[in-house]
């Protein structure tokens, strides 16, 4: 398993689109993604999941990424998180 925490810089958050965009991401990869922020936490292959979290500009998320696939999973959320969330 690897986690990793990421904070969120982008002007509207983990809105919509960048959401849209992270699921489409992770539904990529077998492995198990979870998403939390606080004490919520979801699956990381769930739209409705990421929605439900309401992360905004300046939050820290936790990304646990479990299985045959994860480095590379990892390495593409968090270049994703990083450096694309913005478009």
């Amino acid at each position: 398993m690897i986690q990793k925490d990421f904070q969120i810089e982008s002007k509207l958050g983990l809105h919509a689109r960048p959401a849209a965009l992270f699921v489409q991401l992770t539904n990529k990869f077998s492995s198990d993604i979870i998403v939390g922020k606080e004490n919520k936490i979801i699956n990381g292959k769930s739209i409705m999941g990421i929605m439900a979290l309401g992360v905004s500009n300046g939050e820290t998320i936790t990304v646990k990424v479990s299985g045959v696939d994860e480095k590379e999973a990892m390495a593409e959320i968090e270049d994703f998180l990083l450096n694309k969330i913005n478009g």
